[in-house]
């Protein structure tokens, strides 16, 4: 069963909105890409998936390097220039900055990283795996830069920001919890 792009259910996933640089056989490149995980402690490992047709496909099969902006709050028009367009039709970096983002030089990589990103990672490329319609490469984290904004969440196609923090459930309630899980453990 195919879940085609654009279908209602994809509009159920809450998702971050990663800014994945890299430089290339296309130039310094920015796409947005919504399906960028964080898979594993240690080593730092870090999941995206991409049409194996973009220019930042090209790009990170070339080099074996890229890197993971988490777009912040604000960032919205800069994630909405980097996911619209075409890396080998439009200098999106050169467009970006025109309007007033800005961008520095990784220091393990040669990739561009974005200004006041929630969260900036460069990584080397351990593994590519394709997965039906798309390319997932796994990158581990060389260098990392945390922001001071909070991240920016992509739900049902449109831009959010997390506004509540629900509660954990009182002590009480954890220990009544705690106690019903207990006495169904399989262990005796």
């Amino acid at each position: 069963m195919n879940i085609p792009y654009g279908d209602e259910r994809c509009k159920k996933f809450v998702t971050n909105v990663g800014l994945i640089t890299s430089n290339g056989p296309n130039g310094q490149n920015i796409m947005a890409c919504e399906w960028t995980h964080h898979i594993s402690y240690e080593p730092g490992l870090i999941a995206i998936c991409l049409d194996p047709d973009h220019a930042t496909t090209e790009n990170i099969k070339k080099t074996k390097e890229f890197a993971v902006n988490i777009a912040a709050l604000g960032q919205n028009i800069l994630s909405s220039v980097a996911g619209s367009n075409c890396g080998r039709e439009v200098d999106k970096i050169a467009a970006l900055k025109e309007l007033g983002f800005t961008f520095y030089t990784g220091k393990k990589t040669k990739v561009l990283l974005v200004d006041n990103a929630a969260l900036s990672i460069e990584c080397k490329l351990v593994k590519s795996i394709p997965l039906g319609d798309h390319i997932m490469f796994i990158g581990e984290a060389l260098a990392t830069k945390m922001g001071e904004k909070e991240p920016l969440a992509l739900h049902a196609g449109k831009y959010w920001k997390l506004e509540t923090s629900i509660a954990k459930p009182e002590q009480k309630e954890l220990d009544r919890i705690s106690a019903i899980v207990k006495k169904h453990s399989k262990k005796k």
